[in-house]
């Protein structure tokens, strides 16, 4: 079944290429010049060639049938396909019979057949020809009656009678007319097929368009059509022949530069039409998903197609390549000027290409810094195409340059390739900082930092380019020559390119200038809080040398702190909102010898009045408590020989810091209740969120990690 849908397939593709071709054709034909030509040929007094516009319309009708092809059922297609293969077959027997016919006039022989040996050689040839032409249309036909198509054997059967030649000839034209009549008879019986089917499919229409609407239809013939296939077929079809017929005229072998123009020239040859424009759009879209599928397989191998990116399937390309083909008239322009606007609208796609390439290396790249995979093999294919994309656009941009003058235009056209290898520095750049790290078993000071100036430097340097765009396209549109399609590009790239990256660049900046100024105001521990704390961060699993202390009470490295606030602004244990504070109200770390259940009184009495404790977290810790047993002092051991949970793990504050605000415990409250059930909080390593790869074994962990190892 699947053999049969794979050939069903290739048949809905191949047998609408002729179609495709003949409205290329008809494009390419020009009715007045044919007909001027016509007029200082002999043909001039031909009656078919003396009205123009019968042949104007002619010309039309072939657009009609045209487009009823393309859109023709398969089914049906593939009967129409069989009845013109069993009229070129009947045409082909009629040419064999004609050609012995000639071929016995000419030898002058009218005696048996089988006395001659070249007669006979000449019968038998055109016998088993005819009979192969009959076989076949049957065939084809679906028929056993083969009697229908042998009307071309009569004159075989009147030289074997020993007719006269004259009345072989009479009797060959009386063949032909027969068969005319049977195919005309044909014609006139199906006559109604096309309007049947021409009622069918307006019926079929108008109902999807009343139920799914105008869009639905245009999806399910596109769909159905399989036209993005379809154009590409067509296209590289031309393009061969196109190949064909410049070696099949040269016998000189080519040199490379040679080659190369060859392939430009021949490429411009194929996009002379609109049929053809949209053909090399989808032929430039198939090649680089082609060209992004091999990536991501470089990269990850077979895992790489369970989350496919919309992003990343040619579509980009293709439009990019019929939008500037558009605008800079590419089909108008004549054949050798557009092969070099090619080669740069080409440039700009294979550009395009790259950049989507390092879209895909980028975060596995990173990702493989960050990861503590050991993997020699995985770490090298990252890293040779991060140096293939970091040296392939710089050689275009050298190459390029060779072949044209440096001015304004083509330096924003190479900026392109200049900015994908400095994007793609940076990420190497990030990546070597990242091993290092890891081979350091210790964070990197300031890492976020590095990581924000690198960025930060490739977008301000994308943002300078698009700015230069804008303002030169602007300079064209004002003092050169305007066009609609010019101004709604430049306003497009203005607002997504200018104005967009600037607003998010701005706001980026402004959150890490919040966020730098919020941990300013936090309150630094002093020695003697970090002692009684006895903890580690609960953000980066770390002991802590050093600390700010946030308005809820509880303990973090200051760049921990910092890199969660990029992300959002609450406390990354209770949630509750971080606002600065003053300086001189400094909360004090919780006291170590302090029971959980007396940290839950002493929370319950500084919580106020209007915001209770809810039962259900009310009784959960009761009933931890007495799962647990009572509360013991750090360091105690219980009667089955199990160490117990350290005291200080209910970041609540002592009775010396009751007379803070009791705004910030309301958070701890909440804590104190889900510390011990509640799942860990994720570690922040470079301001990203991912999973601890090593537990610690400390006894002096978070809430959760002694409930898991008690």
């Amino acid at each position: 079944m699947a053999v049969k849908d794979r050939v069903e397939a290739v048949l809905n593709v191949g047998l609408r290429v002729p179609s495709i071709m003949l409205l290329d054709v008809l494009y390419r034909w020009d009715v007045s010049s044919f007909f001027q030509k016509i007029q200082r040929s002999s043909l001039s007094n031909n009656p078919l060639f003396q009205y123009k516009y019968l042949a104007l319309y002619l010309h039309y009708v072939g657009y009609i049938l045209s487009l009823v092809l393309l859109t023709l059922p398969r089914q049906h297609l593939v009967k129409l396909y069989l009845y013109v293969l069993t009229a070129l077959l009947l045409f082909a027997g009629h040419q064999v019979s004609r050609d012995y016919v000639r071929s016995e006039l000419d030898s002058g022989y009218e005696g048996p057949v089988y006395l001659e040996p070249l007669s006979i050689n000449r019968f038998t040839t055109a016998l088993i020809g005819q009979l192969v032409v009959c076989t076949l249309c049957s065939c084809v036909m679906q028929t056993k009656r083969m009697w229908l198509f042998s009307a071309h054997l009569l004159p075989l059967v009147a030289r074997l009678c020993l007719v006269p030649l004259e009345t072989i000839v009479f009797i060959n034209k009386f063949s032909m007319i027969f068969t005319g009549l049977e195919v005309i008879y044909f014609l006139a019986s199906n006559l109604l097929v096309p309007y049947n089917l021409a009622k069918t499919a307006y019926r079929e229409l108008a109902q999807v368009v009343e139920v799914y609407g105008l869009l639905a239809l245009g999806m399910s013939l596109w769909n159905q059509l399989v036209l993005p296939v379809l154009f590409m077929c067509f296209w590289l079809l031309l393009f061969a022949l196109q190949i064909y017929s410049y070696f099949s005229t040269r016998d000189q072998p080519t040199s490379r530069e040679r080659l190369l123009f060859l392939f430009l020239t021949s490429i411009a040859e194929c996009c002379s039409t609109p049929y053809s424009l949209l053909g090399l759009v989808f032929t430039v879209s198939f090649v680089a998903l082609g060209v992004l599928t091999l990536c991501k397989f470089y990269l990850q191998g077979y895992r790489a197609f369970m989350n496919d990116n919309t992003m990343h399937r040619g579509m980009t390309e293709g439009i990019t390549l019929l939008i500037l083909a558009v605008q800079t008239g590419l089909i108008e322009l004549q054949v050798i000027h557009r092969a070099f606007l090619l080669s740069i609208i080409l440039f700009i796609v294979v550009a395009s290409i790259l950049q989507s390439m390092l879209e895909i290396a980028d975060p596995i790249v990173l990702a493989l810094g960050a990861s503590r995979d050991k993997s020699l093999w995985k770490h090298f294919r990252a890293v040779s195409l991060c140096l293939f994309l970091l040296i392939f656009p710089a050689y275009m941009a050298y190459m390029i340059c060779q072949f044209f003058h440096m001015d304004f235009w083509l330096l924003i056209i190479i900026s392109s390739s200049i900015l994908t290898s400095l994007q793609v520095l940076g990420t190497l750049l990030i990546y070597i900082l990242f091993m290092v790290e890891e081979f350091q078993k210790a964070p990197v000071e300031n890492m976020d930092e590095v990581i924000y100036c690198v960025n930060g430097t490739y977008r301000f340097l994308e943002f300078l380019v698009a700015v230069c765009v804008v303002c030169y396209g602007v300079s064209e549109t004002v003092f050169g020559e305007w066009s609609v399609m010019g101004s709604t590009i430049i306003l497009v790239h203005s607002y997504y390119n200018v104005w967009l990256r600037a607003q998010l660049g701005w706001q980026s900046f402004l959150l890490r200038r919040d966020a730098v100024n919020k941990i300013k105001s936090l309150p630094t521990a002093s020695n003697t809080q970090l002692e009684q704390y006895n903890d580690i961060c609960a953000i980066c699993y770390q002991d802590m040398n050093s600390a700010v202390i946030t308005p809820c009470s509880h303990f973090f490295h200051a760049g921990c702190l910092k890199k969660w606030l990029y992300v959002q602004e609450t406390c990354p244990l209770c949630h509750s909102q971080l606002k600065s504070q003053s300086p001189t109200t400094i909360p004090e770390a919780p006291a170590a010898n302090q029971s959980p259940a007396g940290q839950e009184e002493a929370t319950a009495d500084k919580k106020p009045k209007d915001d209770p404790l809810p039962e259900d977290a009310t009784e959960g810790a009761a009933e931890q408590e007495g799962v647990n047993g009572p509360a013991m002092s750090a360091g105690e051991t219980s009667s089955s020989g199990v160490p117990s949970t350290p005291q200080h793990l209910a970041k609540t504050p002592t009775s010396s810091s009751s007379s803070s605000s009791p705004s910030p415990l309301q958070g701890v409250t909440y804590w104190s209740v889900i510390s011990w059930t509640g799942p860990p909080p994720l570690p922040l390593r470079n301001g990203l969120l991912h999973a601890a790869s090593e537990p610690h074994c400390n006894t002096h962990h978070t809430g959760w990690l002694s409930h898991h190892e008690l």
